[in-house]
């Protein structure tokens, strides 16, 4: 059955294509009984206003990209739902994209979000497009960074960003291990290429060096996935000298460290401790594991992401003054 078009509800109407599309849009200049016979013909046609139509007259499309590193992660999850619920609102929905932390994939998700004319673009770069996410934002598409920055050049720092005090959460995390006594530490680090396996490694070693130690016992590469934390207890249990503590700068990372610790027959905290960036809910699985963790905020820093876009989007601001909130946090400790 074919779809009914504007100008055979027009003809049952009996009124003009325009008078239909003021209808539609809700126009004033319209009387009643003229809204009555084309409401009529709508509902009897069964007619379905083409959104691609639309969103050219209206010059948007009222779809937001995201593009975040592992659409599996919850944390980004969550970020997207705070996202999903404010601007939804107001008639925005959401595509999302995931990078799978390949600079090479982003790039051409960035590529086919600007094909498809979205209003506004949501990032947490794998690195690498710092270029092309800049060029976007100069064309004067509204692009807000989440949970990561950009390279460190300066005409980057005119981008709005919403993350999390990584520096000084893993400062706060690592020095409560220290407070307990342990300075043989292991670190499960995220990769370097992006700020926030930079910010969050800078933290350790930071109140490292505040308890007079240079260094941490071991470093791993984790890559911020649950492979990564398997390979670095592995790599760890490799070494003459083991930690007597762990810090992962990253919930999926702290779910493998767990896994291996586990399967290798290790107990928690009384043969290694551990300190993770994020809650992992396995932890709860295990008895008295006395695990210390940054309890992070992904919802409600979804939901400022979502109040900034909808501000650039309606252009409140001129997007001159770049928007920069950092989340604090709070360590908790799985008891």
């Amino acid at each position: 059955m074919l779809k009914a078009t504007i100008k055979q509800v027009a003809a049952e109407a009996e009124v003009s294509t325009a008078t239909v599309s003021r209808v539609l849009n809700s126009s004033l200049k319209v009387s009643d009984e003229v809204r009555r016979r084309v409401t009529e013909a709508i509902a009897k046609l069964h007619y379905e206003p083409s959104a691609i139509a639309r969103s050219l007259k209206q010059d948007k499309t009222f779809m937001i990209g995201i593009i975040v590193p592992d659409i599996t992660n919850p944390y980004f999850m969550e970020i997207s739902k705070g996202i999903e619920d404010t601007v939804g609102q107001c008639g925005f929905q959401l595509m999302f994209c995931s990078s799978d932390e390949n600079r090479e994939k982003e790039g051409r998700l960035l590529q086919l979000l600007g094909e498809k004319r979205v209003d506004a673009v949501v990032i947490a770069t794998a690195g690498g497009n710092g270029r092309k996410i800049e060029s976007m934002s100069r064309s004067g598409l509204p692009v807000v960074l989440i949970d990561r920055s950009l390279e460190a050049r300066e005409d980057l720092k005119r981008l709005d960003l919403i993350a999390e005090n990584n520096a000084e959460g893993a400062f706060m995390l690592t020095k409560r291990l220290l407070e307990d006594g342990h300075t043989a530490l292991g670190v499960v680090n995220g990769p370097s290429s992006v700020s926030t396996g930079r910010e969050r490694h800078e933290g350790v070693l930071r109140a490292m060096r505040e308890w007079g130690i240079e260094h941490p016992l071991h470093v791993y590469n984790g890559d911020f996935s649950v492979e990564g934390g398997i390979r670095a207890v592995r790599r760890l249990w490799q070494a003459d000298q083991k930690p007597t503590a762990i810090v992962s700068l990253n919930n999926r990372m702290t779910f493998g460290v767990l896994l291996e610790l586990i399967r290798s027959g290790l107990h928690i905290p009384s043969d290694v401790a551990i300190a993770s960036f994020g809650e992992v809910e396995a932890g709860r699985l295990l008895k008295k594991p006395r695990l210390y963790y940054i309890d992070q905020q992904p919802y409600d820093m979804g939901k400022r992401t979502g109040e900034l876009l909808l501000s650039r989007m309606n252009k409140q601001d001129d997007g001159v003054n770049p928007h920069l909130e950092l989340f604090s946090h709070q360590i908790k400790c799985m008891l």
